[in-house]
């Protein structure tokens, strides 16, 4: 293998009508920016022998035009391309015509391969300038790359038994509906709000009564708006409430009776302040997973001392605290185990004392059916919960998005 070829192996062109000539280090100066270029001097030509235009074999060599492509680097330096065309000219029909290669399309100087390592790079959740930066193109470049041929609404998918349903913040504080597959987690639909006539449109408009009655579980969030219009959309599929979304609802219950402890204690420095200050974490622990007989050192409370002892003391100093502790540990054990009598005993035998717990108790009971679901079955929104992690990191990478459309499209990209 020649030098010529091995120097074009290493760039990953694969054009054997591609003829190397030399290379050069070349200073550019691109918006007052000094950069440092690698250029790689290349000749394209072939033999032709009829006009495209007329197909006579009156056709003959004219000259070469230059231009500058821009192809992949290799070592962070940027790499450019100078190729010069072969020139044809028809003695028949006087038409010209270049010659063309496969690296790069018609009319175009960004080749191929660089626009395939765009769409590589889209999909790691980084911003178009930086994009720009790692390729070595205008950031115009890399949205026209980016977003042309592109849509931001998803086609239209078979309806899966499972979906799930829940929202994110997409552009100017808007909230967007999304939902997906629960069990093979493709994106099934993302809309611009979550307006309930919208969301109700969109599946009315997309799908026939048979496809949606087919559709057996729809796992959400403790939003009531989606229970008002699920049945409406499909008359055959159960609410299934996500489980993180309960025992969160319960743990912010637990949390805000701690908070309002702390507000009562003056002394700072007691016992009782440090413990539920320091060591909050302990009140949401199964309490399965207490050490009752091994001491550790707390720094919080400055002493040696159990995790089942921090939590007794409390309890016995707040009986009020107690009981909210008590219920939440019987809707983290229902949970968890799949212990539906006991959530339903203690719905049933609950009684309001005016403390947070109280609101808990009346969401369980509302929403009871969506609860036993949850408990009892292994559906969750974990899959799309990941994915709005995702979208997060998305507009945080790129310091948020003007466009909604622009968005739509980026996070089908990084779902792919």
């Amino acid at each position: 293998m020649s030098q010529n070829n091995s120097i074009l192996e290493l760039l990953n062109l694969k054009d054997t009508n591609i003829n190397v000539t030399g290379v050069t280090n070349k200073i550019d100066y691109v918006g007052g920016e000094k950069r440092n270029i690698k250029v790689i001097y290349a000749q394209l030509t072939y033999s032709l022998t009829r006009c495209p235009y007329c197909g006579f074999p009156t056709i003959v060599k004219n000259g070469t035009r230059l231009t500058k492509l821009k192809i992949t680097s290799l070592t962070g330096q940027e790499f450019r391309l100078y190729l010069k065309k072969q020139r044809y000219w028809c003695k028949n029909c006087l038409h010209s015509c270049g010659a063309h290669s496969q690296i790069v399309a018609t009319n175009h100087s960004i080749t191929n391969q660089v626009r395939l390592r765009v769409n590589q790079l889209v999909r790691e959740s980084l911003p178009v300038k930086t994009i720009a930066k790692l390729v070595g193109i205008s950031s115009t470049s890399v949205q026209r790359i980016i977003y042309a041929h592109r849509h931001a609404l998803i086609e239209r998918r078979k309806l899966p038994r499972i979906i799930c349903f829940d929202e994110f913040r997409s552009v100017h504080s808007m909230f967007s509906f999304i939902c997906i597959d629960a069990i093979t987690h493709n994106l099934l639909a993302i809309l611009s709000d979550r307006l309930t006539k919208n969301i109700t449109a969109y599946f009315l408009s997309h799908y026939s009564l048979s496809e949606r009655s087919q559709v057996q579980k729809i796992v959400m969030d403790l939003n009531a708006q989606y229970q008002y219009f699920i049945h409406r959309i499909f008359p055959n599929a159960q609410v299934v409430i996500d489980r993180f979304h309960i025992i969160q609802l319960a743990g912010r219950a637990l949390d805000q009776a701690r908070i309002s402890l702390l507000h009562g204690i003056e002394d700072h420095r007691c016992r009782n302040y440090k413990m539920l200050k320091s060591e909050w974490r302990l009140f949401h622990k199964n309490e399965d997973q207490l050490d009752p007989t091994h001491p550790k050192y707390y720094f919080g409370v400055n002493e040696y001392i159990t995790d089942q002892a921090i939590i007794n003391h409390i309890n016995d100093n707040y009986p009020r605290f107690k009981a909210i502790y008590q219920s939440y540990q019987i809707i983290l054990h229902a949970v968890k185990e799949g212990d539906t009598n006991g959530l339903r005993s203690l719905i049933n035998s609950y009684k309001k004392n005016n403390t947070e717990m109280d609101t808990v108790i009346t969401t369980l009971k509302k929403n009871w059916q969506g609860i036993y679901n949850a408990c009892t079955l292994s559906y969750s929104n974990g899959p799309l919960e990941g994915i709005i992690r995702k979208i997060k990191e998305l507009k945080r990478g790129c310091y948020g998005f003007s466009r909604m459309d622009h968005l739509f499209i980026r996070i089908q990209l990084i779902h792919q």
